[in-house]
């Protein structure tokens, strides 16, 4: 079955409630396998079969619960601006027509006689109510129509109840007070806080915003040998393009002309900026600061880093955490439950003989300042901003669980190849044999090597290209995996490999030579031929420098690493007691090691892996948590639920501090949230809050649980 991925921009929603009704009603279309509303981001995500639906009924599907809905393109965020002017608009409207009410209702208190005229004070609190407060009634509607209820139906209920009752005093002439000012009030302050929620929410997935500005919407093209101006989306794999000093790079490319130093901190947070000479790569987003360079482009549209990076956001922000399905919970039956403890206040109050009017103006505080709202709010807002400054400092999260599970994370396991070190082996000696040449020696390891992608081939070829070697002919190839390479060269068994082949091939070697470099940190690679050994090949990866500081640091936060590595037990030794790594698997091949994060899996551990190649991505999958290298393999990335774009430990020390933060900040949010109800709903029912300050409280409380959120945008990694 063909499965397809819609993302929707959905206008109109005002609570978690209303996700949840959009969501079930997504969910109930033919041929739609998953669909996730995001009351925080406004967005819907709906995995679907196109052979049963399509993205058209998806959108009919919001619009049938009264809400606003368009498929999402590129990149889309005109309606988040348009619900904030819409906003802003009805909230300054009412404002207006309010004020006189609340003058006259405090100058009444203060003693003054009634100044505006009864049928305008009407006139003023009908337009409040249902111009700019139509929206509670439509929400209210197809709410109820859904058979669900969210937080408008309290408004509406509430404020309908306030202006219903002052309504009838005015027709019948009765002798009972008006509470004109507190319906239109308590709508006007609903609506200044929706104004300042959606601006909040804004400024909270700023991040993506930020991250699509960096990329220059033009770019100097070379066209029939002269560089000429042309849109970004017309370069093409291949084109030669020219950024000059303060320019931003518009496309992932190779330097072919040119040195400059560019400033890759948008990228990977790191503040001092990296030279570039010809053959190095360079990334859109990225800004160059002094030399012009001359660029390749290899990466264009969707596959640039950082079209990766708004990609892998806006995922992560879209996602759930499992801490939110608590909350998701309680919302569901939250508003029905509002109703009924509203309804038991207004008949208690008439029970013990209050007046109507006392009774029903405490029935619409209970109404007023109950706030599913922040609730609703109070887990995908922080997860909001923690993935956008993550992205920020060179995080990328995967999905908002990776979040959740790495704070509490018992063990790593780092492979040693890209991650520990460097990545870019090189041969340090090619030592021979008595008799046998070390030219030929290297000749003949570069002539196998040459078919194989591993890294240490890679720096074999090298060395046999600087000392101008030509490759020869090899037949019969075999790569034994983790082992060695094999083949025949000029009719005789040619062979590349480890100690621990030559043994499985009953090949002598000379041990203690071979003890002697493994101990000293190095790869060792033997050549023989048939079952002669000719020399060996000394191969040295050198340590990352920030890998010793990130041990260090993963340690203060008590995480035991474990070091796994296809390299001999003498130089995984060696490397371990260099670093001061816990514990290391040695010899290991890349079959084996999704084996071992299994065998810590099986332990009741949750389990972090750190890799980079293709042989790691079986066990970043394996993993609870997988963390891929970028510029490693594509592959291993897409395995991984975390990405490291600055390529090193540091990254994992920023995502465990990050995640820690973030649900701090989580907690905090769902304590004052559950706390707020819990606190403010009886003070409403035993008649303590006003109407009016129940309206503010309610506004308030959704604006602390996002401003609570945005405070994480000032976090700052270690450095």
């Amino acid at each position: 079955m063909e499965k397809k991925r819609c993302e929707l921009a959905i206008g109109g929603m005002t609570c978690v409630s209303c996700a949840n009704g959009i969501q079930k009603s997504l969910n109930k279309n033919p041929g739609v396998l998953e669909a996730n509303v995001n009351f925080a981001t406004n967005r819907a995500v709906i995995v679907y079969d196109p052979s049963k639906v399509d993205p058209k009924n998806l959108v009919a599907s919001v619009h049938e619960v009264g809400y606003e809905a368009e498929v999402i393109g590129k990149h889309a965020f005109h309606m988040h601006n348009r619900n904030e002017r819409a906003s802003f608009k009805k909230f300054i409207v009412a404002a207006l027509l309010t004020l006189p009410l609340m003058l006259e209702m405090i100058g009444v208190l203060l003693g003054f006689p009634e100044r505006i005229p009864v049928w305008i004070q009407l006139i003023l609190a009908t337009i409040v109510q249902f111009w700019c407060g139509w929206s509670f009634y439509t929400s209210s509607f197809y709410s109820l129509k859904a058979r669900s209820a969210n937080m408008d139906v309290l408004i509406a209920m509430g404020t309908t109840a306030a202006y219903g009752f002052s309504l009838v005093v005015v027709i019948f002439g009765l002798d009972q007070p008006l509470y004109f000012e507190s319906s239109a009030m308590i709508i006007t302050l609903v609506l200044l806080g929706r104004w300042l929620e959606t601006r909040s929410k804004r400024k909270a997935s700023s991040a993506i915003e930020k991250l699509l500005k960096l990329q220059p919407k033009i770019v100097r093209v070379k066209r029939n040998g002269t560089f000429v101006d042309l849109p970004v989306e017309k370069i093409q794999r291949g084109d030669l393009f020219l950024v000059r000093p303060g320019e931003n790079i518009a496309v992932d490319g190779v330097v072919r002309e040119g040195e400059s130093a560019v400033d890759e901190a948008t990228l990977t947070g790191e503040s001092f900026p990296v030279s570039k000479e010809p053959e190095a790569k360079v990334f859109a987003g990225t800004t160059n600061t002094n030399g012009s360079l001359t660029v390749e482009a290899t990466q264009i549209g969707a596959d640039t880093v950082l079209s990766r990076m708004v990609k892998l956001v806006e995922h992560a922000q879209n996602s759930r955490a499992p801490i939110q399905k608590l909350a998701d919970k309680i919302s569901e039956i939250f508003v029905p439950a509002v109703v009924v403890i509203s309804a038991l206040t207004l008949l208690v109050w008439l029970f013990f003989g209050s007046p109507l009017s006392t009774a029903l103006i405490n029935a619409v505080a209970v109404l007023v300042i109950a706030c599913p709202c922040a609730l609703g709010l109070a887990t995908p807002t922080v997860i909001m901003v923690a993935s956008g400054r993550a992205a920020e400092v060179g995080v990328l999260f995967k999905e908002a669980r990776a979040l959740e599970v790495i704070q509490n994370m018992d063990v790593l396991i780092v492979d040693k190849t890209g991650t520990l070190t460097q990545g870019h082996p090189h041969v340090q000696e090619v030592f021979p044999e008595q008799g046998f040449d070390q030219k030929e020696i290297l000749q003949i390891a570069a002539s196998l090597s040459h078919l194989s992608s591993h890294p240490l081939s890679d720096a074999i070829v090298s060395l046999a290209k600087k000392w101008e070697l030509p490759i020869e002919p090899v037949h019969e190839f075999q790569s034994l995996s983790g082992k060695g390479i094999t083949g025949n060269k000029r009719g005789q068994k040619c062979t590349l490999g480890s100690v621990q082949l030559a043994r499985e091939q009953g090949v002598k070697v000379d041990i203690n030579r071979v003890q002697a470099w493994q101990e000293d940190g190095k790869t060792v690679s033997i050549v023989w031929v048939d079952q002669t050994v000719q020399g060996y090949i000394l191969i040295e990866d050198e340590i990352r420098e920030t890998t010793p500081k990130a041990i260090r640091l993963l340690h203060e936060r008590e995480i035991p690493i474990v070091m796994i590595t296809g390299d001999s037990q003498n130089t995984a030794e060696s490397v371990a007691a260099r670093l001061g790594i816990d514990h290391f698997y040695a010899s290991v091949l890349p079959e084996e090691k999704a084996q071992k994060v299994q065998e810590l899996k099986n332990k009741n551990l949750i389990v972090g892996m750190v890799g980079d190649g293709v042989n790691d991505a079986p066990a970043l999958a394996t993993a609870h948590v997988g963390f891929a290298i970028d510029y490693g393999s594509d592959v291993a990335i897409e395995a991984s639920d975390i990405t490291l774009l600055n390529g090193d430990l540091m990254g994992v020390v920023k995502a465990i501090d990050l995640s820690k933060m973030t649900y701090r900040k989580i907690r905090q949010n769902l304590f004052f949230a559950f706390f707020y109800n819990i606190l403010g709903i009886p003070l409403a029912a035993l008649g303590l809050l006003n109407p009016i300050i129940a309206a503010a409280a309610m506004a308030m409380s959704s604006l602390s649980v996002v401003g609570n959120a945005l405070l994480l945008k000032k976090w700052k990694p270690v450095k």
